[in-house]
């Protein structure tokens, strides 16, 4: 619904939630004005065809198709020559019991108001939230160079170093070993 006027989202008397929906109404509107140019309203057994098939071909969804519906059923009822137990109800494929979950936008002073007093807590809370997260992520670094175990910052320089470590103790194991091999003098 964002950048959509109230203008684009009226039709025919109803307000919609979006510009599709109203040009939908709109469509509905031209379907109902030609229908009742081409109706001949002194032959009820052919409104009754067409009303039948309207609603079984599901053609109106909008309040305006609805309204035309009910017009027909009306016209239908109050006929002698139809009986009413054959006219059928006008199904409704859509709840009627939704609630939104969000508010509606205050209009005039109540929106300066409240705008002003629930962005300036928006913001302290946003502040106070990036200045946590900032914590949390230098804790974390801290920690990571800190460690004495690899981690992804460290890990080349500790692996590095463990195998210098393990060079130096095999060269002095091997200089032990010559030397003991020198004392029995042992030749290869």
């Amino acid at each position: 619904m964002a950048g959509e006027t109230q203008a684009s989202r009226n039709a025919e008397g109803f307000i919609f939630l979006n510009a599709e929906d109203a040009g939908m109404a709109a469509k509905e509107r031209k379907q109902v004005d030609y229908l009742e140019a081409h109706l001949d309203y002194r032959q009820p057994q052919q409104v009754m065809a067409l009303y039948e098939r309207l609603l079984r071909e599901r053609v109106f969804r909008t309040p305006v198709g609805m309204m035309y519906l009910k017009h027909l059923q009306d016209f239908l009822l109050g006929q002698a020559q139809i009986d009413s137990a054959r006219v059928p109800m006008i199904p409704v494929y859509t709840p009627c019991t939704y609630i939104p979950r969000r508010r509606e936008r205050p209009t005039g002073d109540e929106a300066d108001s409240s705008a002003g007093k629930t962005g300036a807590a928006g913001m302290r809370f946003s502040v106070i939230l990036n200045i946590l997260l900032l914590a949390a992520v230098v804790v974390m670094f801290v920690v990571a160079f800190s460690s004495g175990h690899p981690n992804i910052l460290n890990y080349r320089s500790a692996i590095l170093n463990e195998y210098a470590s393990w060079q130096q103790d095999l060269s002095e194991r091997e200089q032990v070993i010559r030397e003991k091999e020198r004392e029995l003098k042992i030749m290869e």
